[in-house]
Parts: C-alpha cells; sequence; structure tokens
C-alpha cells in the first residue's frame, strides 16, 4: 500500500460517516447546489425528495489514487453527455443506499459488488430537480476490466485523487435555468468539464477528509485515463 492510499483511508475512516442516513433523518436543510448560491436566492426543490444513491470509486494505481467517473451516453433523457459518478434511484428492493449505489456500478460500468469495499458515507446532496442523493464512498479493486453500457455510459475515466481533492480546482459559475440563476462548482479536466450535483459532491468530499487544503500525495497531473 502506498503511502498516498494509506493517507486517504485514515482520513476516510476518520471523516466518513459509517452508517448512511436513514429515511426519517432531518433532511429540510441537506447540502446542494442552493448552499453555494452566494445571493442566497437559491430555490430549493421542496419535499418530496426522490432518493438516489452514488457510488464514489477510489482506485488505487502506483501514482497514487484515481477516483472512477463516468461521461454518460449522448442519447439519455437526461444529463446526457455529462461527467457523473456511477448511481442512480434507490428501488424499494434495495436494501439501502450502498446497495443501490453498487448495483447501478455494476449495472452501468461492470464493477462487481465484491469488488468494492465501502468506506462511509457524506451527507445527502439534494439536486436541483429533487433527487436527494447519498454518496457512498468506496475502494474499488476491480477483478476485471470496466465495460461501459452503451445504453448508459459513453465512457469510463479515472482523474487523479489529488487533482480533486485541491479547493484550487473548484470555480464557482453560474447559468440561467429554468429563468433562474443557478450557481454551481465546475472544473475542467481532459477535455471534459465535471460540474453540478458530481462536483458539488466531490467538493463536499474534499472538504470532510482534506479541510486543510493541504498538497495530495501522489500525482496531481491533468491526465485523462
Amino acid at each position: 500500500m502506498t503511502a498516498a492510499l494509506s493517507d486517504f483511508l485514515s482520513r476516510a475512516e476518520a471523516g466518513l460517516s459509517r452508517v448512511p442516513p436513514g429515511p426519517d433523518d432531518p433532511t429540510s436543510n441537506p447540502r446542494g447546489d442552493h448552499s453555494i448560491d452566494p445571493d442566497g436566492a437559491a430555490v430549493i426543490p421542496p419535499p418530496p425528495h426522490r432518493r438516489a444513491a452514488v457510488l464514489v470509486p477510489v482506485i488505487h494505481r502506483p501514482e497514487g489514487p484515481a477516483l472512477v467517473l463516468t461521461q454518460r451516453a449522448s442519447g439519455l433523457r437526461d444529463h446526457s453527455g455529462q461527467v457523473a459518478l456511477p448511481g442512480g434511484k434507490i428501488d424499494p428492493t434495495d436494501p439501502g443506499p450502498a446497495e443501490a449505489a453498487l448495483r447501478e456500478a455494476q449495472e452501468e460500468i461492470a464493477l462487481a459488488p465484491e469488488d468494492v469495499r465501502v468506506l462511509g458515507y457524506l451527507d445527502p446532496y439534494l439536486s436541483g430537480t429533487g433527487f436527494l442523493v447519498t454518496p457512498v464512498i468506496g475502494l474499488a479493486a476491480p477483478s476485471e476490466p470496466f465495460r461501459p453500457n452503451p445504453t448508459e455510459v459513453a465512457e469510463v475515466f479515472e482523474v487523479p485523487l489529488s487533482f480533486l481533492m485541491d479547493r484550487e480546482r473548484y470555480v464557482l459559475q453560474s447559468r440561467e435555468w429554468k429563468g433562474r440563476q443557478r450557481w454551481f462548482y465546475a472544473m475542467p479536466f481532459g477535455g471534459r468539464l465535471i460540474w453540478g450535483v458530481t462536483a458539488g459532491i466531490l467538493n463536499n468530499l474534499r472538504e470532510r477528509l482534506y479541510p486543510e487544503n493541504l498538497p495530495v500525495s501522489g500525482d496531481s497531473g491533468d491526465r485523462p485515463r
């Protein structure tokens, strides 16, 4: 195990929630893009919120830990072509958010659930479309190459954890959406733009595990995989 991976696992042990937020936990003011609006004028999607879960898969590489992301297929009805984390709606048959996130990761990129060690959970993230998303952080050791499901995913790629845990990478931007100004974090990487809910969740991970904003061990270069 490299020093960078050992450091990440120690931070995850100390900084992540060990149990997921339950269905009856207070979620009247969850984290979301509305919470970064500098004007305080963002409209919070009212309940009931649709529950979802995403897997935040960290993978060991010799040059340092990396995080696995996807680029969504161009033909999807929602968020086509955007950078995303594997995940989706929590089905009634899912025992919890971890099982939902692992099921979706297997469906989207062929990452087997038994190849992921769940490390913990972040605070729920409320999307502008009313999804209350539970991020599940996992250490992935895939026994098979990633195989994107073409109906959902155009490409699977990796980003060095050191890049994503650098506060200076997160730039606050805005655009008009449904007649209102929407604020969100965005950062370019390898010709792609990581923004919106995905960038918000990753920034929350940074805040939870690397609040001091020190450089992270490992390669921080802008190199797509």
